[in-house]
């Protein structure tokens, strides 16, 4: 065999070897979306269930004094939690969101004074300047990991509003969309929003019992509005992950595919110079032949 046919095969075994690769990793986005997705679905009627708390007990409190806009005061100090990845192969995850999230803190009034990168490919795509103090993020790789992260989380933002470097708080994240797509997500988490509070306390109870909350709404509400930060804090990391595997899953699709070709088109040229070293070698042998038997007299 030929050094260019050698070479020829070499290149089909290492594709086929990679095919492998991206195989196993398309399984393994597809094990990773279904675990996150059902976290999300599962969190989805407890936050219902901590929503109906929230309106009962302001319903009988009334809406926080924090969540009332000031026209007045100094411009807000802004935060942002940003969720990103911390491995590749997931095309423009990372730029996405980061984009999307930059372009939302641009159009406030206040100054952007804090930035949590959760995952280090984000984090090089956020400014520099507001992530000072702030250290990296590792997101987590199970549903299992993602109650220490937030917890974290919650315990840097805390920190920060204690010390006042901020008064608002966002967060940003990718949320996954049919066909394994999906979009970029940005919402107020701190302080809330009167309207949501005003909506939360107009839902009507879905039972037809008297609804009480045990030693009045004081000592409730606080306890409410933590679990309630945790849970959306959770959601959006758990959409995020989704949205990562989709992405990472959609990249892997189409390297399959690429690679598919290339070895169609790989064999193709490999079968074709096998044949034409089979065909030399015949038109060798009939050639001596035919000389062979030219040079006998009488033949």
């Amino acid at each position: 065999m030929s050094g260019a046919a050698l070479s020829l095969s070499r290149r089909i075994t290492t594709a086929g070897d990679l095919e492998g690769v991206v195989r196993a990793m398309k399984a393994l986005a597809v094990s990773s979306i279904g675990q996150y997705e059902r976290s999300v679905r599962a969190l989805d009627d407890y936050a219902r269930t901590l929503e109906l708390g929230l309106g009962a007990c302001l319903r009988e409190r009334g809406p926080q004094p924090k969540g009332a806009p000031s026209h007045h005061g100094p411009p807000p100090r802004v935060g942002a939690v940003v969720f990103g990845s911390d491995q590749g192969l997931v095309g423009r995850f990372n730029e996405v969101v980061a984009d999307y999230a930059e372009h939302w803190l641009e159009g406030l009034k206040g100054t952007t004074c804090k930035l949590w990168a959760v995952g280090e490919r984000v984090r090089a795509l956020l400014p520099e300047a507001a992530q000072a103090g702030n250290p990296p993020m590792a997101l987590p790789t199970s549903v299992g990991s993602i109650t220490s992260m937030v917890g974290e989380i919650l315990i840097a933002v805390e920190h920060a509003l204690e010390k006042r470097e901020v008064s608002d708080v966002y967060v940003f994240h990718n949320a996954p969309r049919a066909a394994s797509s999906y979009a970029p997500v940005g919402k107020l988490l701190l302080p809330f929003d009167r309207a949501w509070q005003a909506r939360i306390s107009a839902e009507p109870w879905p039972t037809k019992v008297l609804v009480q909350v045990i030693e009045g709404p004081t000592p409730a509400l606080p306890a409410f509005l933590r679990e309630f930060l945790f849970v959306s804090l959770f959601q959006a990391c758990a959409e995020s992950l989704a949205s990562e595997n989709a992405s990472r899953l959609a990249s892997m699709q189409r390297a399959e595919k690429n690679i598919d070709d290339m070895l169609v088109d790989l064999n193709r040229t490999y079968h074709r110079m096998r044949q034409e070293a089979i065909d030399e070698e015949l038109f060798d042998v009939i050639s001596g032949y035919e000389a062979l038997t030219a040079a006998k007299p009488g033949a």
